[in-house]
């Protein structure tokens, strides 16, 4: 397709609205004439989804490039019933470094405006008001810089363009002594050592869990090695100890393992290049020469440190002695399937503990909302969850109960583990001994975990800024039951035959990579497994015929995309691979989860556009 500016498709862009206001605005209620002018980009984003964390990161390079004619603009559209909360958007915004106004749209009415149907999706839009573009999933910087420069050329010679300072107001700093801290480890020393993540450092707090012992990072976003003042780390979450007396970091957002030395306060880099991993990248090697995503929290199990990898849906082990990374267990497809290591899903693994007599490795499976356990031969059981769409809060037996994307566990001295069930603001109980799901404590604020001390459990109150000691109760907490589902439209669908159509079009300047085979590859599944009689597997055809059952009203289908292009050099209309040697590759890929519900009159054809397409 030629997205030349002559031959650009203008669609009217829908207005901006939603029910819960604008966020780093200075007060002001924004409406999209206020934009008229400028290229606006929306970032279609929700605060428990990695891939939008990536987008944020990935958006930051060009937000400050080209600060005096872009301006993004965040649509917060919930997934989790806490995610509606405004007061939750607001400290998720501030939480990662979000630097442009954010609308929050808790009832998705400007996400139904624009027919997203994934998180994330970023749409482009043109000084005059015109939607341009619209890609889903992450991946895309590179793609949206070219068509921004295509566009400040175009409107600066039309006369269109409006250059000068966005509409962004930033919030005034709080004087905490942490922000947002994300884990918590209990040193040899009776100190604790905290992730304070917003601002880029580790804290020391003494035996009180209040006075500050020291800091170790500049503060400044950086993968910086180097003394304790000097060394730069980018959102901080996991902490363990390792044998020599040093901690492993789970520098998340750098991609990266770093090492603490606690004598001298020396940073070092164990693990990661800083890069992303990305799809067909090696997935095991000398440690510091393969790229991570996204490593969430770090527990040593067996010899090994594992890895909660959240950004591909894996958990990875790093060799200390070795000095080698190697994945341990996922396919990088999301969701909750159980057995060997290597054909297990996750979503999003949070929280990782080592369970008292150390035959189980307890993680948190945030996106599926589930307590999860690997054995000591590497397989995969689900103590707590059913899937990417259910959660609540409700005790009692384990194939019954919920939790609200838990971001923590840890192991308790009787064989059991407790939960920091984090968007329910609670401390669980889960008991293998009789197999139930029990609530310890509640009105914490966005707990992320906990660490024993002595006979008190210590919690990362995160969204609180502080830590808080309990004393576990002898009796569980009574709470009342509440079930949810993810609160999003379903696409009415007609009995029988539904024809998938994923639409992948390369980004401008670039082609299909057909030099080692398929360049595509299609993953369906559906929940409950039964709503597929046809069509469930995997394929390397973007499109294919679903035949679902009727007499099963409603579910979701899953869906994963990926297609891999590389840059197109060639001037006389060749193949990039006949024409460049090393041609810079790009894979692209997405997942969906969409609802469906059955009903005579629905449509027949579910088309899902994976990236890169001008809007039709």
């Amino acid at each position: 397709m030629n997205d030349s500016p002559s031959r650009r498709v203008r669609v009217r862009a829908p207005e901006l609205i939603g029910k819960g206001g604008w966020i780093n605005a200075g007060g002001k209620d924004l409406k999209l004439a206020d934009f008229r002018g400028r290229i606006l980009i929306l970032d279609f984003w929700t605060f428990c989804c990695i891939n939008c964390l990536h987008v944020l990161d990935e958006l930051r390079e060009l937000e400050e490039k080209h600060r005096d004619t872009v301006v993004i603009v965040g649509v917060h559209s919930p997934k989790f019933v806490h995610e509606a909360d405004h007061r939750a958007v607001v400290d998720a915004v501030e939480r990662y470094g979000v630097e442009h106004p954010v609308l929050d749209d808790p009832e998705l009415a400007t996400w139904k405006q624009y027919a997203v149907r994934a998180w994330p999706t970023l749409v482009v839009i043109d000084p005059e008001g015109y939607v341009v573009a619209q890609h889903a999933g992450e991946g895309h910087a590179h793609a949206i810089a070219r068509l921004v420069e295509e566009l400040e050329e175009e409107h600066t010679a039309k006369g269109t363009l409006r250059r000068g300072d966005g509409p962004y107001v930033a919030p005034e700093p709080e004087p905490t002594t942490l922000r947002f801290p994300g884990k918590a480890l209990l040193l040899p020393s009776g100190t604790f050592l905290v992730s304070d993540t917003t601002r880029h450092q580790l804290v020391e707090l003494a035996a009180d869990g209040e006075t500050v012992v020291r800091r170790v990072g500049s503060g400044v976003r950086g993968l910086v090695d180097g003394p304790a003042q000097a060394a730069g780390f980018n959102e901080p979450q996991g902490l363990a100890l390792l044998e020599e007396g040093a901690v492993v970091v789970a520098d998340t957002v750098n991609h990266a393992l770093r090492r603490l030395d606690l004598a001298t306060g020396e940073v070092t880099t164990l693990a990661g290049t800083g890069r992303q991993w990305w799809q067909g990248s090696p997935t095991s090697g000398p440690a510091r020469e393969v790229d991570l995503s996204s490593p969430w929290d770090v527990a040593v199990f067996g010899g090994r440190v594992w890895i909660a990898m959240a950004g591909v849906h894996q958990l990875w082990t790093y060799d200390p002695r070795a000095a080698t990374v190697a994945v341990a267990a996922g396919t990088t497809n999301e969701g909750l399937v159980d057995g060997p290591g290597d054909g297990a899903w996750f979503a999003q693994p949070s929280g990782l503990a080592v369970s008292a007599d150390g035959e189980r490795l307890w993680l948190a499976d945030s996106e599926t909302s589930a307590l999860r356990w690997v054995d000591r031969d590497g397989a995969v059981h689900t103590a707590v969850g059913t899937g990417l769409f259910d959660f609540g809060h409700r005790d009692g037996a384990a194939q019954q109960a919920l939790l609200q994307h838990p971001l923590g566990v840890t192991a308790l001295p009787d064989g059991s583990v407790a939960v920091s069930d984090t968007y329910n603001h609670a401390l669980r109980r889960y008991d293998p001994a009789t197999d139930e799901l029990t609530t310890l404590a509640t009105d914490l604020r966005e707990p992320s975990d906990a660490v024993l001390d002595g006979g008190d459990i210590v919690v990362v109150e995160s969204a609180r800024h502080r830590l808080t000691r309990l004393r576990l109760p002898q009796e569980a907490v009574r709470v009342a039951s509440v079930a949810h589902r993810t609160q999003r439209a379903a696409t009415e669908v007609a009995p029988g035959t539904l024809r998938l159509d994923v639409v992948f079009q390369a980004p401008a300047g670039q082609k299909l990579d057909t030099r080692y085979g398929p360049s595509t590859r299609l993953l369906v599944s559906s929940t409950p497994a039964g709503l597929l009689l046809r069509g469930e597997g995997a394929g390397t055809d973007l499109a294919r015929e679903l035949e679902l059952d009727s007499s099963i009203p409603e579910g979701v289908l899953h869906v994963s995309a990926m297609a891999a292009s590389c840059d197109d050099t060639a001037s006389d209309g060749g193949s990039a691979a006949g024409t460049n040697e090393y041609p810079a590759c790009h894979v692209h890929q997405q997942d969906w989860g969409v609802p469906v519900r059955i009903t005579e009159g629905g449509t027949s054809r579910l088309p899902l556009v994976l990236a890169g397409m001008d809007t039709q």
